[in-house]
């Protein structure tokens, strides 16, 4: 079992216990709020073990029917998790309603808002734990896992404190007003990481500040050769894949060019980590001398 297996396998345990928590928050209080976020965590189990399914998956080396590798199987993951918090956030919207209309103090305030406390602090260090290895491992269902428990940390808290005014002040509308907020941020995090794993099933280009490094590597390694043109790139996971065109002098040498495109793969190789890096050698009359990296 890899790293990122685990950490994807803990996020399950994670879950459930505050889940677990979150819905005895909410079995004593009787808030609606707190049933909003306990209504998120169950979102958050679900999506837990897409991501274990997802970075299982994508462990399993290339074979003859995947030869790229099986690591877009975790963009599956994070729009499957995407697609789940915007139902967990329509959820929400019609209990909040529902509250709106028949309002209810809630109950045994001090203790539920402790024990929804201790979940929320449990989430915030896992979330933590899974964006270091997210990035470390350029995992997108790992990092899509950790900005949900992120965006669940901010909305608990303001549900804490909302809840705890709720208690304070007796004005029983901000119950599910502070539900009905909570929907709506859960809803722009889910919308926004659907954005954003389409984008990876998309192939979509690296961000411009990589892009723009790797062209800083290509012009500073390629030394001997005339030009690079038509650099293309993608994610797969946490694979990079940069392909481009090589113009080398006509006279050059086989052996020559290959020297360059070795010490251009192992500068970007060392930068990037998993990449694949495609280049097409090709000789001076194929310049193109407009919109391209000239070396």
């Amino acid at each position: 079992m890899n790293r990122a297996v685990r950490l994807a396998a803990g996020s399950v345990v994670v879950g459930l216990g505050v889940l677990g928590l979150k819905g005895l928050a909410w079995w004593l209080t009787g808030s609606v709020a707190l049933l909003a976020d306990a209504l998120e965590s169950i979102v958050n189990v679900a999506a837990a073990g897409a991501a274990l399914v997802a970075v299982t998956l994508s462990a399993q080396p290339p074979d003859a029917n995947h030869p790229y590798g099986h690591a877009k199987a975790e963009y599956f993951s994070a729009v499957l998790e995407g697609v789940l918090i915007v139902v967990a956030a329509l959820l929400i919207l019609n209990e909040a309603w529902g509250a709106w209309r028949n309002p209810h103090p809630p109950e045994a305030v001090g203790i539920g808002l402790a024990i929804s406390a201790l979940a929320t602090v449990i989430n915030a260090v896992w979330s933590r734990v899974l964006f270091r290895a997210g990035r470390e491992m350029r995992s997108p269902a790992l990092l899509a896992d950790a900005r949900h428990l992120l965006a669940d940390v901010v909305t608990s808290g303001g549900v804490i404190l909302g809840v705890g005014a709720v208690a304070a002040t007796g004005l029983l509308w901000l119950d599910p007003l502070l539900a009905a907020l909570t929907a709506l941020n859960i809803l722009v995090s889910g919308f926004r990481l659907l954005r954003e794993s389409v984008g990876g099933l998309m192939d979509e280009a690296v961000e411009p500040g990589l892009l723009n490094r790797i062209r800083e590597l290509v012009s500073r390694e390629a030394m001997g050769a005339i030009e690079a043109h038509d650099l293309r790139t993608r994610h797969s996971g946490r694979t990079t894949f940069v392909e481009f065109h090589l113009v080398v002098p006509g006279e050059m040498r086989v052996a020559e060019a290959h020297e360059i495109c070795d010490r251009v793969e192992a500068a970007l190789k060392s930068e990037l980590g998993a990449a694949v890096i495609t280049i097409h050698v090709e000789p001076e009359m194929k310049a193109k001398h407009q919109g391209v990296l000239v070396l």
